[in-house]
């Protein structure tokens, strides 16, 4: 199109102000002629300006060629910022790193377990300082939103790994000196249970279609629920209470652990851990696993 219009005052065209340019171009008609002609064309910046020089049979008034395109408009040309998961070897990278850093997790924590219910002098030091256990339960918190709030120092080398260590070794401490009021039979059934268990979800979690990542919120709600129906239980004192306060527990941390796997491996699912944050999705999928033993720990009591 051709437009040959005289415009005396700035015109914003990011406003919509060319529009009034065009329905006064169409009142004019064809009768205006521009200086120097110019063509449209789809491969030109939408909504250009381009100044001429007056010529001398016009006034003062500086005079604009408007060129109008019906491209897309610069909002609909902003990309979205690339997903670093895209990258087969990011992934990878990221899922290698969190498998490593928790196996050694899970290795260490079985193996203060084992020096609490196979060392007889340590068990019976445990039985006779009750206070050592819930001196832990304290320390075992503040660690753990230490790690879970702060996201700087979560990446920051190597306090990450300090922190996350020093975690490890409060939550076995913790784990064993509740493991010594159980029988080891119960626990080494207890511990295969919840191999199992996990094997089994992880499989699940990297094969289902289901994107569990969508359910955050509602595991949230049942955790709620079921640390309330928790504090029932330690005030009724019900065998039948408890079986079904660990029931529940062992479902609601298995469905965590399913969606925790699903935000390590992301791809197309809804949310996805960055992959700097191995630490964080290591951490969750460890609280995950522990808190399953501990649960079906609680289903073997008789």
């Amino acid at each position: 199109m051709k437009i040959d219009l005289e415009i005396s005052e700035p015109v914003n065209f990011g406003s919509g102000d060319h529009q009034y340019l065009v329905q006064k171009a169409a009142i004019k008609g064809t009768s205006s002629k521009v200086d120097q002609p110019f063509t449209h064309s789809s491969r030109d910046k939408p909504q250009e300006a381009i100044k001429y020089p007056h010529s001398k049979h016009r006034d003062a008034a500086n005079t604009y060629a408007v060129q109008i395109s019906e491209d897309i408009t610069p909002s609909e040309s902003l990309t979205s910022p690339p997903n670093p998961f895209n990258d087969m070897s990011v992934r990878r990278g990221f899922i290698v790193k969190v498998f490593i850093v928790l196996s050694v997790q899970l290795l260490t924590t079985i193996a203060v377990i084992s020096v609490f219910v196979f060392c007889k002098p340590v068990k019976k030091w445990i039985t006779t300082v009750p206070w050592f256990m819930y001196a832990l339960m304290p320390a075992v918190m503040v660690v753990v939103i230490v790690l879970a709030c702060c996201r700087d120092v979560r990446r920051q080398v190597p306090v990450n790994y300090i922190l996350l260590a020093l975690f490890t070794l409060l939550e076995g401490l913790l784990l064993g000196s509740m493991s010594v009021f159980f029988k080891a039979e119960e626990i080494l059934w207890a511990a295969g249970a919840t191999t199992v268990v996990t094997l089994s979800l992880t499989l699940f979690a990297l094969q289902t279609k289901w994107d569990f990542t969508l359910l955050n919120g509602v595991l949230f709600v049942f955790l709620a629920v079921l640390t309330i129906y928790g504090i029932i239980a330690v005030i009724i004192q019900s065998y039948w209470v408890h079986m079904v306060y660990a029931a529940l527990g062992t479902l609601v941390f298995s469905l965590y652990l399913v969606m925790d796997v699903q935000m390590m491996i992301g791809g197309h699912y809804h949310y996805e851990v960055d992959p700097e944050e191995y630490i964080f999705a290591a951490l969750n999928i460890y609280v995950d696993i522990l808190n399953i033993f501990v649960f079906i720990l609680n289903l073997t009591v008789r």
